[in-house]
């Protein structure tokens, strides 16, 4: 993803229970988080009331990223960030975010 703008990768995983977890590597921004969205909203015909992305590889996100995140919250029961860096995670922290989200390590 990312024809003529950031360049990410989105790979779908799932852990031990069966839990969707969708790994975010790149940048994530307004020029590609269309085609996250759609790749997401495919996702949700398996979830039920949790997602996992895993943003351990996420280098950047804007504000049309986190939208995107917090539109699938509002559809999910929980929502886990994992293993954000400590730039992605301050970001989520100061748009008051973080309530929204189970942020974990």
């Amino acid at each position: 993803m990312g024809l003529g703008g950031a360049r990410a990768r989105l790979e779908e995983l799932f852990d031990d229970s069966g839990t969707p977890v969708l790994k975010i590597t790149g940048e994530l921004d307004m020029s590609n988080v269309g085609s996250f969205r759609t790749a997401i909203d495919a996702t949700f015909g398996q979830v039920s009331d949790r997602i996992v992305f895993d943003l351990s590889e996420l280098g950047f996100l804007d504000s049309s990223g986190l939208a995107m995140l917090f539109a699938v919250a509002e559809r999910v029961g929980i929502v886990e960030l994992r293993r954000p860096r400590q730039m992605i995670r301050r970001v989520i922290e100061l748009t008051g975010l973080s309530s929204v989200f189970l942020i974990t390590s």
